[in-house]
């Protein structure tokens, strides 16, 4: 049983690094884009603030550890966490191969929902679908950290984008009309320059927020098999080598600071072996960027992020800077989206959560059927 725990906890560091290279092109396509940084500079910025990020914060993680699954109707074991995983990787990989830059957040989520549900014998009861507690902010549940933000995520993100495109507008026509050294500031050529140089800025934002939601993602799992195998037994009679596996008695409201710190560690080198495939997609192929452009979107994109993580709403990176994009592009000239790609972005989106949770439901039946659960 030891070993089946490490296995799991090995798989799931394998996901925060497939994590990081599948979704290293939501934090930097846009400054690679723009020319603003090299490949090999951005990867590097990025897995420096993913690393950062990673490390403040654990509400996203407490959600996934403790918000999802009904533990009295499931025993959630090691082995439906490493299906969820399995599902999760399997998806990852899928939509990497084919340049989608489809959720990592919700393929986790769709593979635990999958292999909970097996697990459970087809029981729906195991999803926590809603758990009101009087303060929105603090409910729990499948409906009020996953779904509506799945929706309300992508919406802002391009309402944000479509806003900060024309706000930056109108502060630069305002320079232009001022007169002075305020309309030669206001030309092509320094608004180009000057965004250059921030948008290495909001580059680094966009791979704080980064970390700091995605990476809690793979921590909760971590924490969620380690509270199973600790309800079991499975962790009686430890070595003392291995006696920092124990999740304690604060279990539920702390996450260990071994599990942040090796998911914030792995995550970034992840990160750091880049994703070029989905770079291209998001970078290239959607809408021809310029630096206004691509600070624009990585500003509103890492706010939606921030603001989600701080709820411990598991919200996707990915979904997150493609609206922003799109609501650039749409601020910038509405013909200039390319629809056929965005349409492909959308059905990988849909459907991601079912078939991360199939493949996860598939893995556990098969582990079933061989008599390994």
């Amino acid at each position: 049983m030891l070993t089946l725990i490490l296995v799991v906890v090995v798989a799931a560091l394998l996901f925060e690094f497939i994590n990081g290279f599948h979704d290293t092109a939501n934090s930097i396509a846009t400054v690679v884009s723009t020319k603003v940084l090299t490949p090999g500079q951005a990867v590097m910025m990025a897995a420096v603030m993913n690393l950062v990020g990673a490390l403040l914060g654990t509400a996203v993680a407490k959600t996934i550890a403790t918000g999802l699954v009904d533990i009295n109707v499931v025993n959630v074991t090691s082995q439906v966490i490493l299906c969820a995983l399995l599902g999760a990787i399997f998806w990852n990989l899928i939509t990497w191969w084919f340049g989608l830059p489809s959720s990592s957040s919700h393929a986790l989520i769709g593979g635990l929902c999958g292999a909970a549900l097996a697990a459970a014998g087809n029981n729906w009861d195991v999803l926590v679908w809603s758990q009101n507690v009087g303060d929105w902010t603090q409910n729990r549940g499948l409906l009020w950290k996953v779904f509506i933000p799945m929706i309300t995520s992508p919406v802002t993100g391009f309402i944000l984008g479509v806003v900060t495109m024309l706000l930056l507008w109108t502060i630069i026509a305002g320079m232009a009309r001022a007169g002075g050294w305020l309309a030669r500031l206001a030309r092509p050529r320094w608004v180009n320059a000057f965004f250059s140089k921030a948008q290495i800025l909001s580059a680094a934002y966009m791979g704080f927020a980064h970390g700091h939601n995605d990476a809690q993602k793979t921590m909760g799992i971590i924490a969620l098999t380690l509270f199973g195998a600790e309800a079991s037994g499975a962790l009686n009679g430890l070595p003392a080598w291995l006696s920092f596996m124990h999740p304690g008695a604060a279990a539920e409201q702390d996450i260990a600071t071994w599990i942040v710190v090796a998911c914030a560690l792995v995550m970034a080198a992840g990160t750091a072996c880049g994703g070029w495939r989905i770079i291209k997609t998001l970078g290239h192929k959607m809408v021809k960027l310029h630096p206004i452009h691509g600070f624009a979107a990585e500003t509103s994109s890492a706010t939606v992020l921030t603001l989600a993580a701080h709820f411990g709403m598991p919200v996707s990176t990915t979904h997150s800077i493609s609206t922003a994009i799109m609501g650039v592009g749409f601020a910038k000239n509405p013909r200039a989206l390319r629809l056929g790609v965005i349409e492909r972005i959308i059905w990988a989106w849909i459907l991601t959560i079912p078939a991360a949770g199939g493949l996860a439901y598939l893995c556990l039946q098969i582990l079933r059927f061989f008599g390994w659960t």
